[in-house]
């Protein structure tokens, strides 16, 4: 494993906000605060090199505005990009003698304001888009209009993500909301016709205090206060699993708050069932690897009953985090990548590299060497596997790991995790009929961990020593730091600590 930062012009030195790879040719496309889509080609860091690099493609010039999202269509045919002032422009790749070129195909109208995140759904005949006019429109991709729209968050709409099984929507809202609906459709003269209903909303969960056995409310998310325009979130390829940033826990009604990202899983919306604590970081997006893979062995370690393994990526303002479903401990945490909030990620077709774009101007890519992450699959070769029946197993885990300051990447899955968690009662709460659900919370009785830092100061926690938080500095590392496999001769100083709340 190798990476970091591309020191290229990716936009004019100006804020790149999104990327995508291209589903097939593992091109790279990026948006940015000059208007512009450029395409790159990704070059293997492997020889003498010691990252991957980046080499340009093409243009493609059309916004008038700041390019906040795009991604590409699942049969790599098109490309959907969104823009401030509700520009959503549809491009459609065209063979000719002289080659393949971009080209505008359509253009989508009806958002008010800015458009900050959008995604395809899996045939590629809807896509839905989330915007500052609190909205999100489903729209219909044959016909070049508007199918649906939700309007039902109360600010902002930072981040959508459509079921790869095609029965959910979901969204994230600055209004602190995560809202699933679902597909129930609706006949009109005989044909049936796709319609979204909201099934859960998820805003709060009930905490017992200790005096008197009170039950105090506590938020899930961060507010509109979070420093990013994005919280983007993920399904699993197999949809048993959503992965939702922009988390903001408290073990009590009177500790500070842990930025986090939840796992959901399909069987239960309600409430989420596990947690990833992410440092002193609000998360900001997250985003499961397209491929999957073969199990390892070690499934005594496991969060999740699945029959193969997925990689997920999770980006905190200044950090990434890789984990899989079937170690306690990510793979490897990289931090100091950029001057500025990190702004998107994106996984190759083949798994092979994961790509940051950064408000800095630039964007940082991590190689992953041949088997690295393990045997590649294809889900239909498991034929008992259901996504249904996928749930979070309740192992968290107590993973000890330093920092190395090295230009190398080494795989760190020897971490050591140690299982020191306790358990307090929560109630989880949802609009649908208020219903209250019981679930158990794992709480640490060791500090949690935070990134990369000068500046350390104590925060009071409901465990029985003092949670240490420590704020990054805007300065820029001058090599990407891996957080990584104890050294004997260092203190263990970071710890991040998956949290079973089912």
């Amino acid at each position: 494993m190798k990476g970091g930062t591309v020191q290229i012009n990716w936009h004019d030195t100006k804020p790149v906000l999104t990327l995508d790879f291209h589903p097939f040719s593992g091109l790279l496309a990026t948006g940015g605060a000059d208007f512009d889509i450029k395409l790159w080609l990704i070059n293997s860091g492997e020889g003498e090199k010691k990252v991957p690099s980046a080499s340009y493609h093409n243009s493609l010039s059309y916004h008038g505005s700041a390019v906040n999202a795009l991604r590409f269509s699942p049969s790599g045919e098109e490309l959907a990009s969104g823009a401030d002032g509700g520009e959503l422009i549809l491009w459609k790749l065209h063979s000719s003698d002289a080659g393949q070129a971009w080209k505008v195909s359509k253009t989508l109208s009806f958002h008010r304001k800015d458009v900050l995140d959008l995604q395809w759904s899996s045939d590629g005949a809807f896509l839905i888009s989330g915007s500052v006019d609190n909205s999100c429109i489903i729209w219909d991709m044959n016909k070049g209009s508007v199918h649906q729209i939700l309007e039902a968050h109360c600010h902002y709409v930072q981040g959508v993500a459509w079921d790869p099984l095609a029965k959910y929507v979901a969204s994230l809202s600055s209004d602190r909301s995560l809202r699933i609906c679902v597909n129930k459709p609706t006949k009109m003269k005989g044909i049936e016709k796709m319609n979204h209903v909201c099934q859960h909303v998820i805003t709060k969960v009930d905490q017992q205090t200790a005096e008197n056995s009170k039950s105090a409310k506590i938020h899930l998310f961060h507010d509109e206060t979070l420093p990013s325009f994005f919280r983007r979130l993920s399904w699993s390829p197999d949809g048993s699993f959503l992965l939702v940033p922009a988390g903001s826990y408290k073990i009590s009604p009177l500790s500070e708050p842990i930025n986090t990202a939840y796992v959901f899983s399909r069987k239960d919306f309600s409430r989420p069932a596990l947690l990833l604590p992410s440092a002193s970081k609000p998360v900001v997006a997250v985003r499961f690897c397209p491929k999957s893979f073969s199990l390892r062995g070690t499934a005594g370690s496991a969060f999740f009953k699945l029959p193969y393994r997925f990689i997920f990526a999770v980006a905190t303002l200044n950090s990434l985090y890789i984990y899989d479903t079937e170690s306690v401990q990510p793979i490897a945490v990289y931090a100091g990548l950029h001057y500025a909030a990190i702004t998107d990620i994106a996984w190759s077709p083949t798994g092979k590299y994961l790509a940051s774009s950064s408000q800095d101007g630039y964007c940082s890519l991590v190689e992953f060497v041949a088997d690295e992450l393990g045997t590649p699959i294809c889900l239909s070769e498991d034929k008992n596997a259901t996504s249904n029946e996928h749930t979070p197993m309740k192992k968290p885990g107590d993973v000890r790991m330093t920092e190395e300051t090295t230009h190398k990447v080494d795989n760190s899955r020897d971490v050591e995790a140690e299982n020191s968690a306790g358990k307090q009662t929560i109630l989880a709460e949802t609009s649908e009929g208020s219903q209250k659900l019981l679930a158990e919370t794992n709480v640490v009785k060791q500090p949690l961990p935070v990134v990369d830092t000068t500046e350390q100061k104590q925060e009071t926690n409901v465990v029985k020593q003092p949670l240490p938080v420590v704020d990054t500095t805007e300065q820029k590392q001058e090599s990407p730091k891996l957080i990584n496999t104890p050294a004997e001769s260092k203190p263990a100083r970071r710890r991040i600590t998956p949290m079973a709340i089912d």
